[in-house]
This record gives C-alpha cells, structure tokens and sequence, in this order.
C-alpha cells in the first residue's frame, strides 16, 4: 500500500545550505529507519536497486492547492530544492516521505505511533523536531494521502483521456550511460510502470504507450548539486492525452499510473528529493 506521509520538523539550530541536499535528506531517513529497525536500515543503505521509498526536499514555505487565490507559479506546486541562505531555528518545516510498500511502512509503524516532539533528529550539524505526521490530503497540502494498489487502479478512469502532471523538483530520466531530461511518454510512464509492476499486487503487462501523445509542455531545466555532483533536471507542467480508440483497460492502466504517480516519484534520484511529480 502506498503512502506518502508528511513530516511537519522544526530545527532547534540552523541548518546550512550545504545540509540541504539528497545525500543528507538520504542519511536522514536512514537514521529514521535504523532507530526502530537497525538491520533495515544497513539493508537499506547497501541497496543499490530500485528501493521502495522516496523523499522530498526540506521546505519551508507551506504547501498550495490548486484552489488557493495565488499566482500560476505557485499553482503549479513547484517545490523549494536550493536553498540559498540557512534556514533559522524555530522555522516550520515539512517534509515528505512516501513508502511504496506495506513492508516498509509496518517496520516504521513504532516510529510513528511512538513519536516524541522533545526527540532531536539531525540533519548536518543541526537538530530538529519531527512534530506531527500526516497521511491524508488537505487543500493545502496536497502532496499527503494514502491509499491501496487496489484502491488506487478501482478509482482509476476508463474514460479520462487526459493526463495533466506538476514536475515539482528536478527530474531526468536515464538513457544508455548518460541522463536525459525530455519527459517523453516512455521515459515518464515507464518509470511509473516499472515501480507499479514492482511494488503492487496488481500487474499490468503489455500496456501500448503509442496511443499517448503529449499535448502541453511548460518546462525549463535547473541544475542542483552538492559537494559531489551535479544534478540536471527539469521541472514545470506536461500533459499527456490518449488518441484515438484505447480500449477502456488501457486508459484505466493510465489513469492509474498517472494518479500513482503522486507516491513514487518519476525518474531518477527519487529517494534524494528529485522527480517529485503528481497529477493535477
């Protein structure tokens, strides 16, 4: 079962720009895991395959819904990734974590249900408070839900044709050696199709993406990086739509993974912060 939970944080003392990059919101999660589960989190850690989490980058502004009197800028849902200056102590934060399966989430459930807002957790040099979790969406923030494989493909269309995404950090896609950041329809729904198939109890095979076109771009490429790499990637808005006559399984198999798409993240670095996407 899919979730993807929001951890609201306030840092005791600063935390540094260098402190806010993938590797560190990695190392965190981690901690998070090994403190009820040492064994997992080490498997975790050596891992090098496709791994059943993702995270988000540390912000600090609250999340927008779509609803919300704001610019388009903000509609879009475009998540902080750099930040410039350190964030200051007693600062509200959120950040997101989504597990991909039961497995996972049941190992962290002591974590949750024993939560204790006087705990310090460190992230660099800094400490900070995990305050509240939460796991269902709210107008401002819509990045929170949970919800079954079952669920999820039940609810899904078989006649919504039009697929409408928020690429909200960073994304690329891997291709042969090197990474590419065009959003083709292979690239973004095979990444959701591989980590359905791998994670569910719901298998879909054979699915023709040749019926999907992408019928709206508004995207532009930014660069993140650390103290060991650089990351290219692109974030802003794609829709895809279906043409022609799909069959209704077909554009219900969509449907599904386009919504999935909220709690997996797309393409690579998911599980550092980048290719936070979800469905508008």
């Amino acid at each position: 079962m899919p979730y993807s939970l929001i951890l609201n944080l306030v840092p005791q003392s600063p935390i540094y720009p260098h402190f806010l990059t993938g590797r560190h919101y990695h190392a965190l999660f981690l901690n998070l895991v090994s403190y009820v589960d040492k064994n997992l989190g080490d498997h975790l850690h050596e891992s090098n395959s496709d791994k059943a989490f993702s995270l988000s980058p540390i912000q600090t502004s609250p999340a927008i819904s779509r609803s919300q009197n704001v610019d388009r800028k903000q509609c879009q849902g475009h998540l902080q990734w750099r930040h410039e200056k350190p964030i200051s102590p007693g600062t509200p934060c959120w950040w997101r974590i989504s597990l991909l399966d039961d497995t996972l989430f049941s190992k962290l459930t002591n974590l949750w249900l024993n939560l204790n807002p006087e705990q310090p957790w460190h992230l660099g040099s800094a400490d900070l408070f995990i305050t509240s979790i939460q796991g269902t969406s709210q107008s401002t923030q819509p990045w929170a839900n949970a919800s079954s494989y079952q669920q999820i493909y039940e609810n899904a269309s078989d006649t919504n044709t039009i697929f409408n995404f928020t690429f909200a950090t960073p994304t690329a896609f891997r291709q042969g050696k090197f990474d590419t950041t065009l959003p083709t329809r292979e690239s973004v729904f095979n990444s959701l199709l591989s980590r359905w198939n791998k994670y569910g109890n719901i298998q879909f095979s054979d699915i023709n993406l040749e019926a999907i076109y992408p019928s709206f771009f508004n995207i532009h490429t930014e660069i993140t990086s650390d103290s060991r790499s650089k990351f290219i990637g692109f974030v802003g808005e794609v829709s895809y739509r279906i043409l022609g006559d799909a069959e209704p399984l077909l554009i219900k198999q969509i449907n599904a993974l386009a919504n999935f798409a909220l709690y997996c993240g797309v393409g690579r670095k998911t599980t550092m912060g980048m290719g936070m996407a979800r469905r508008l």
